[in-house]
């Protein structure tokens, strides 16, 4: 690609902004010729490597990663009538093998239970295999029939992150529900990505499952993008499944469940709560780049500058930074835009001047300048680091809270999802839901809602008066 191409769009036009970063910071192509499917450049492949390995970080201290089939055969998926009903719609299905037709169809995997399940059924046997805590992150599909969008709503979600868990009792897995929870907190922290938790209503719950906890973040347009779900399935697959084991009693029970996944919609969200009219702006922790070397050579010294850059790459690379040289011929306000679009948190500049006075220029992608001694460097570009990623938390939590609004009415609902997401008492009623909705073209997303951003709220219903709590209600992707 070019090093320089115009300004982006304005931000403020979402939409046209997200689309075109995609493609000039080099994350994803979207001309791969299926609808709903994208390719990712080495540079977007390298954010999600390192997106998902803080995700598997937190998992692997206490689950353990595996990898199950993509093809799950019908026979299999129709055993669950109410899950497969409510993906029935979406499912890609192989009929043929070459130019045989298949005895049994088999469904591209929307989603893993039928494939895993099957074989949970093998494997358990006794109270003493419980727990099972398993993982994997493969591609699903999905025939998504509304508009499609990269990272956020697609056709095959090449990054889905499921983890399915097996307990003795309905309270173990419960616990399991909260403990998924707290694993999600930790992983956007390290995004620096603010999360609303809430508890989807029942209609909108994962088909199959006792309830479900859903993690919400807002998009800078104020619609909400869900990045994440935690499921209790209750004994609802394993009397399907036949999971049962042997309790300490000799008699055989039906084991409970746990589901929960991140797709790479938790790679939007990085792109969209930091990034600005210029690109990408990257936390530390993911960034593929974490500083970009650009040697200011002028005049005789240019040799000289280069052995000083060469120098602060070996050294930031043996303290695990990820660090690169920009030593291109083109001139350095080129190096400057190229950087900035693909968000690498710190450009080191060093020129002449600072090799005379012993030090480093520093300037970190929002513009902040200083200067670090070449003595003691590692340390001064971690710290340099650790005090952008927390700047970017702060900016990201301002968004967040300046795009809530708590009301109690209808009419201070309707203004408030024309900019972000409202929290309004409702009494749980579906009717009253469905009325809320219609009233202001919105969804009532969760209740029992957990954010350091919002108050706990009681009062009467917006749509009947009973005596209700707050629900999070907004326009989602």
């Amino acid at each position: 690609m070019d090093d320089e191409q115009g300004a982006l769009p304005a931000k403020e036009d979402f939409s046209a902004w997200y689309n075109e970063l995609l493609w000039r910071a080099e994350i994803m192509d979207v001309r791969y010729p299926v609808k709903g499917l994208y390719v990712w450049f080495p540079f977007g492949f390298a954010l999600r490597r390192n997106v998902y390995n803080e995700l598997r970080a937190l998992l692997d201290c206490d689950h353990q990663e595996a990898l199950f089939p993509l093809l799950i055969p019908e026979t299999e998926l129709a055993k669950e009538g109410e899950h497969i009903k409510g993906f029935e719609d979406e499912v890609y299905w192989v009929t043929h093998g070459g130019t045989s037709p298949l005895d049994v169809k088999l469904a591209l995997r929307p989603t893993s239970e039928c494939a895993i399940y099957p074989m949970y059924h093998l494997w358990v046997r006794s109270h003493a295999d419980l727990p099972i805590k398993l993982y994997q992150i493969v591609n699903s599909f999905r025939y998504e029939t509304k508009h499609t969008r990269p990272l956020i709503r697609l056709r095959e979600i090449t990054s889905f992150k499921e983890a399915h868990t097996v307990h003795a009792t309905w309270e173990d897995a419960e616990r399991q529900v909260g403990e998924a929870v707290r694993l999600y907190r930790a992983f956007y922290d390290s995004l620096s990505i603010p999360v609303i938790i809430s508890k989807r209503p029942d209609w909108d719950k994962f088909p199959g499952a006792d309830y479900t906890i859903a993690v919400d973040t807002i998009m800078p347009d104020g619609r909400t993008l869900q990045i994440g779900t935690v499921h209790h399935l209750g004994d609802h697959f394993s009397k399907t499944f036949s999971i049962t084991y042997e309790d300490i009693n000799g008699e055989q029970q039906f084991a409970y469940q746990t589901c929960y996944g991140i797709s790479e919609r938790c790679i939007a969200a990085v792109i969209s709560m930091h990034g600005d009219d210029r690109g990408l702006v990257l936390p530390p922790s993911v960034a593929p780049v974490q500083v970009a070397i650009v040697p200011i050579t002028i005049g005789k010294r240019k040799e000289e500058v280069l052995a000083a850059a060469a120098e602060i790459e070996q050294c930031l690379c043996a303290a695990g930074i990820r660090v690169k040289v920009d030593s291109r011929e083109i001139r350095p306000g080129a190096k400057y835009y190229y950087w900035e679009m693909r968000g690498v948190p710190l450009r080191l500049e060093v020129g002449p001047r600072d090799i005379d006075a012993g030090q480093v220029t520093v300037v970190t992608r929002l513009g902040e300048k200083s200067a670090i001694p070449r003595a003691g460097l590692e340390d001064g570009v971690c710290t340099a680091l650790a005090g952008f990623s927390a700047v970017l938390t702060k900016r990201a939590e301002e968004h967040v809270r300046t795009h809530i609004q708590i009301v109690a009415s209808i009419e201070e609902l309707s203004a408030a999802v024309e900019k972000g997401v409202a929290v309004i008492p409702w009494c749980g009623k579906r009717e009253c839901a469905d009325f809320i909705e219609e009233s202001v073209n919105a969804s009532v997303l969760g209740t029992e809602i957990r954010s350091e951003f919002i108050p706990g709220q009681t009062g009467p219903c917006a749509a009947c008066g009973r005596e209700g709590t707050g629900a999070l209600v907004g326009r989602s992707y």
